[in-house]
């Protein structure tokens, strides 16, 4: 057998391996509701009319049971700008803090943008999973 046929064979059975999973991952999930992760939007960390830092941010959306999962994940990249547009326009700085971001200002933001976005009704809650500062260091006037 060739090694270019045995390459394309693997490759096959994995993405069926991760097809397979996917599937029973999204038929499980309607009983908790389906949810939809956008990871890794850096926004703005404003203090004193300063660019001071950024902060990559991973929000989940947990869908209403009658949303459309395959069309919700579509309409990703617009979250992900009007989120960025949002934090720009109005920054999410907790004070006195440079390495992190107001989590309930994001989570509100995230619902309004869902309501334009998506129709509302189709977002039932917005949770910030994680947040990675650029910058670890962030205490102002500090070392």
């Amino acid at each position: 057998m060739r090694r270019r046929d045995l390459i394309a064979v693997g490759t096959v059975a994995l993405a069926g391996a991760a097809a397979t999973s996917a599937l029973a991952s999204e038929s499980a999930a309607p009983a908790e509701g389906v949810t939809l992760n956008i990871s890794g939007v850096g926004l703005p960390v404003v203090a004193d009319g300063r660019l001071r830092n950024y902060v990559f941010v991973t929000v989940k959306l947990t869908l209403a049971p009658g949303a459309d999962a395959t069309a919700m994940r579509g309409k990703d990249p617009f979250f992900r700008d009007a989120l960025v547009r949002t934090a720009h326009r109005a920054p999410f700085t907790v004070p006195g803090d440079w390495t992190r971001l107001n989590e309930n200002a994001i989570n509100a933001a995230m619902m309004a943008i869902a309501n334009v976005v998506s129709g509302p009704g189709s977002v039932v809650k917005s949770e910030v999973l994680m947040q990675t500062p650029r910058r670890r260091t962030g205490v102002p006037g500090g070392a």
